[in-house]
């Protein structure tokens, strides 16, 4: 996959693993089967693994490829993963996926999450740290309405600095992170995102931060991280990591 003109994908704590195919484990009574190209990436900083998977004619679903990669890095059959997309505090439908089984090998739970554009899938899952992951596609103009709502006074001033063609990634880039924060943090009250600063893609190696924070994240924000995992095409992706 190539690099994104930005250096997101030159992070200094991804290494990629060959691509592989029908990388997910099958159990004895037939199991689960993930089809398709996909590239394992590790996360050595934030111990996590994400799976990308682009390019397949019928992209299986996207539950089907976070069960695959469970299976991967547990070693349980794909069918014995269970995923639970509701809140563990309201029971609304929305942040990270929460994991039952399996468990990790010290009792934990596994984090993990994935997210869909198009034919691309990207799974991440982690043993230590909350993650959410957010992909966007790069639009060309978004309008000022949505920049507004969307981005702090300081991501829109970097953004008009762009050409127009560098500027429609960077803004997805960045809505990518802030969609995998907030899937991240899980249950929380309303945050509107212009209220987040983030450091701009490009000029922090594809390694995010927050700059300007909320009161509603005390003082965690400053052990976030936005890893920035290379797609093709025009879109981008993003695993946030709490920790």
């Amino acid at each position: 996959m190539p690099d994104r003109a930005y250096g997101g994908a030159r992070s200094g704590d991804i290494e990629r693993n060959p691509t592989r195919r029908g990388w997910a484990r099958m159990g004895e009574d037939g199991g689960m089967y993930v089809p398709g190209d996909g590239e394992l990436i590790e996360l050595e900083e934030a111990g996590a693994r994400v799976f990308v998977l682009c390019g397949a004619r019928r992209p299986p679903a996207a539950d089907a490829v976070l069960r695959g990669l469970l299976a991967e890095v547990s070693g349980v059959p794909a069918d014995d993963v269970e995923l639970v997309h509701a809140c563990g505090v309201c029971g609304a439908r929305h942040g990270r996926i929460n994991i039952p089984y399996p468990l990790t090998a010290t009792g934990a739970s596994w984090y993990a999450d994935v997210a869909v554009s198009g034919d691309a899938t990207v799974a991440a899952v982690a043993t230590r740290h909350p993650l959410g992951v957010g992909m966007e596609v790069a639009t060309l103009d978004a309008g000022a309405v949505i920049d507004e709502a969307a981005f702090h006074a300081s991501e829109r001033e970097a953004l008009d600095e762009l050409d127009a063609a560098r500027r429609a990634l960077v803004r997805a880039t960045l809505w990518a992170r802030k969609t995998a924060l907030l899937r991240a943090v899980g249950h929380t009250d309303f945050i509107e995102p212009s209220r987040l600063a983030l450091s701009i893609p490009g000029d922090d190696g594809g390694t995010g931060r927050i700059v300007r924070s909320v009161p509603e994240f005390g003082s965690a924000w400053r052990l976030v991280r936005f890893h920035d995992v290379p797609v093709p095409g025009n879109r981008a992706a993003s695993v946030a990591v709490i920790g």
